[in-house]
């Protein structure tokens, strides 16, 4: 009977192996592998007189991988979401004039997120007035602009 890994480091998970596998498959060399083997099935056409079993091959090959990539792209597109919302959050969370009911605006409804979009936009708005003022009064060619 097979013992269990003892720790994390003895045992590949699911999002190691999606990990590796997209690492390795966004390579260069990979696409130059796949534009290989289509090459080498067209070369097979008129051996194979176009059939459609030749057919079949390639329609079921890129089927099938085409169905596995959707889950190790989703995989790895969920863990970078995570890790980028970790780092904002993060971010937020120690900029002490920052609003921290932000950190979990990914989970908010809907109403919520429009709520927020047009509260910046308004503040986005009043920015472009007062910038727009301050280059109109009389010697403001010399004084910077302000951040945005």
């Amino acid at each position: 009977m097979k013992s269990e890994p003892k720790d994390r480091a003895e045992r590949l998970t699911f999002s190691d192996l999606a990990r590796w596998i997209s690492n390795a498959l966004g390579r260069p060399t990979a696409f130059a592998i796949a534009c290989a083997i289509v090459l080498a099935w067209a070369l097979t056409g008129p051996i194979f007189r176009y059939s459609d079993t030749w057919q079949l091959i390639i329609n079921t090959g890129t089927t099938i991988v085409t169905f596995l990539m959707v889950f190790l792209i989703q995989s790895t597109q969920n863990r970078d979401a995570r890790a980028t919302h970790l780092k904002l959050d993060e971010l937020i969370r120690s900029i002490n004039a920052a609003r921290n009911k932000l950190i979990d605006l990914e989970n908010c409804t809907d109403e919520d997120l429009d709520k927020v979009q047009r509260e910046f936009e308004r503040l986005k708005e009043r920015v472009r007035i007062r910038d727009a003022r301050s280059q109109a009064a009389p010697g403001s060619a010399a004084r910077p602009t302000s951040r945005r």
